[in-house]
């Protein structure tokens, strides 16, 4: 199963679509930037949801970041 959610980043301006898909007891996260396409993944415990899609944000943070020649760091 595998669930959509779209967020607005408040301050930042971007929509980041999430979509979560349940693979047993493993939770895989991707964290999609709506104006870009951009996509990073993360895979952690089914039972901690929430740090598992903090975590795919975090990542497509610092990879638009470094796309855009920053350092990565918000």
């Amino acid at each position: 199963m595998s669930t959509h959610t779209p967020r607005l980043e408040p301050g930042r301006g971007s929509e980041i679509l999430i979509e979560a898909r349940r693979l047993g007891a493993v939770l895989r996260v991707a964290a999609v930037d709506a104006a870009t396409g951009a996509e990073a993944v993360a895979i952690g415990p089914a039972g901690d949801p929430g740090a598992v899609e903090r975590l795919a944000v975090a990542k497509l943070r610092r990879m638009l970041a470094a796309q855009r020649g920053g350092n990565g760091v918000a």
